[in-house]
């Protein structure tokens, strides 16, 4: 009876109000990365100032900025799960536009390095959010659909990146070669000009209302009364030396495990550092994967049954690893699209936000709409129908780069660079609707976070800097981006291992949930 219920909860139409929630959560994701993404059409005027490398670029968008991402994104993917999403999404909105503007006002490597953390940590309320949002406004059958259009932000944004801060660079430039106001250049202006607006958005989100967690699977779960308190509990456990503190208060053999963490990860970042002389980019990531590495454990103690659903779950695992090769693919076209088109065709930044950004806004657009309608409809079909739909992006690009990356046509590069954005973009929707599937409503926010781990610690911490360390080192940035395709046999195999036992995982998720102590309840 109460299965009845639920199902004919699930095939009711979704109120308007739902899809208005959509339509703000999508111009929020699409500001997100414009402030993100506004870096690429900037990055060879940020070398020629700063003096930087390209590998050095590399790290300053993807390193510094994926480490902090992804480690705040654990308390705050705790803290949406318990707390009002609206306020906590409002709040990282505002942060993340300060930080942005911020970045204007960077006189070194350093300093824009510091404001690119603050950016990071901001961005990371953004998805856990939103996820859980359009989990209580959409019933399962539409998830797919609604979390591609939430997420075709990603890619309107980063196309939209490339036009405004183009044009923007190029009017202030032409306006005062040397420096203008305040004694700013053309790209510092830029960040300038698209982090404010983000104020302004902030108290747009505020007005929405706060759905109730779960309600409508039958499934309804109460917020937490202590939900910062238990915020400021979760940011100690991934931050050290807090986290030497918390392994040691759960007993002698899971502090020992943590210190046998730390020193491996500690061992690999030194040698890699001394192999490439990049010690920023492996101290940081080593910082990261501790962070993670510590809070993992911490969760199997403390919340057993999230725990289980998530990093226990090998079809979770694999559907985060697969859109984690994805994102390395993705995120490394994405980012070096632009300088290489300036370098190698001589294309000024107006000309590539009409020729690079324009169509990846419509080809991300495109292809993350498509993959989740096309992604439900598989589900429908199969039970592991939505992740059917991530091979397309992890095989798709291979030909696209090789051959964008290797010809002296800069029209085919263009034509390579569109269908690479619509090939990448079509696996999020799929790969996010997947992963939600195979958790409790009140563990969203948090599996929200561990699922963006995988694209932040593997895709955009490694993706942009590797193609750049290898385009430093060979002095060709061609080279530097197709040497990243040699990842995706790994993405394939994760892929494999989720489909094989997805059915199972997502059947038994009640159970195995109930046998580590979760309460279940429904309406």
């Amino acid at each position: 009876m109460e299965q009845q219920e639920t199902n004919a909860a699930a095939r009711q139409p979704v109120p308007a109000y739902g899809w208005y929630g959509l339509g703000v959560l999508f111009v929020v994701y699409l500001v997100n990365f414009v402030d993100r993404q506004i870096l690429s059409i900037l990055a060879n005027d940020i070398k020629a100032d700063l003096g930087l490398t390209d590998a050095q670029l590399g790290f300053l968008y993807g390193t510094a900025f994926a480490i902090f991402y992804a480690l705040f994104g654990i308390p705050l993917g705790r803290l949406a799960d318990g707390w009002s999403r609206t306020r906590l999404l409002a709040l990282g909105l505002t942060l993340w536009s300060c930080m942005t503007a911020l970045s204007g006002m960077a006189r070194n490597g350093a300093a824009l390095a510091a404001a690119r953390i603050g950016v990071g940590v901001g961005e990371a309320t953004a998805s856990p959010c939103a996820y859980s949002l359009i989990g209580d406004w959409f019933p399962q059958r539409l998830r797919g659909t609604a979390l591609a259009i939430y997420s075709a932000g990603l890619f309107v944004g980063s196309g939209l990146s490339l036009l405004v801060g183009g044009a923007i660079v190029e009017a202030w430039n032409a306006a005062w070669p040397d420096s203008g106001p305040l004694g700013l250049v053309g790209w510092q202006a830029a960040f300038l000009a698209v982090g404010l607006p983000g104020l302004v958005l902030a108290l747009w989100v505020l007005s929405l209302r706060e759905p109730v967690r779960g309600a409508i699977d039958g499934l309804p779960s109460p917020g937490d009364p202590h939900a910062w308190r238990n915020f400021l509990r979760e940011v100690s456990l991934i931050v050290p030396p807090f986290t030497l503190l918390g392994a040691a208060r759960r007993g002698m053999a899971p502090l020992a495990v943590n210190l046998a963490g730390a020193g491996l990860l500690a061992t690999a970042a030194w040698a890699l550092a001394a192999a490439t002389g990049n010690p920023g980019q492996f101290w940081f990531v080593a910082i990261g994967y501790y962070a993670v590495f510590s809070w993992a454990c911490a969760l199997r103690g403390s919340d057993p049954a999230t725990f289980a659903l998530t990093w226990r779950t090998r079809a979770f695992l694999g559907t985060v690893l697969a859109y984690a090769i994805v994102c390395f693919t993705g995120y490394t076209v994405s980012y070096w699209a632009a300088p290489y088109a300036e370098r190698v065709f001589g294309y000024d930044k107006i000309a590539l936000g009409w020729l690079l950004g324009a169509p990846a806004a419509l080809g991300g657009f495109l292809g993350v709409i498509g993959g989740g309608w096309l992604a439900d409809r598989l589900a429908r079909r199969f039970a592991s129908g939505r992740l059917m739909v991530v091979m397309i992006g992890l095989l798709g690009p291979v030909p696209l780069v090789l051959v964008g990356y290797s010809t002296a046509n800069s029209t085919l590069f263009f034509v390579c660079s569109f269908l690479l954005q619509v090939t990448t973009s079509s696996a999020l929707g799929a790969s996010a609707a997947a992963s939600q599937a195979l958790v409790l409503p009140r563990m969203r926010g948090t599996a929200t976070a561990i699922f963006f781990i995988g694209p932040a610690l593997i895709g955009l911490a490694f993706g942009p800097y590797t193609a750049g360390l290898v385009s430093e080192r060979t002095g060709s940035l061609a080279i530097g981006v197709m040497a990243n395709l040699a990842v995706v046999p790994l993405g394939v195999v994760a892929l494999l291992v989720a489909i094989r036992g997805y059915a199972a995982a997502e059947a038994t998720r009640l159970e195995r949930a109930a046998s580590r102590g979760e309460a279940i309840t429904s309406a």
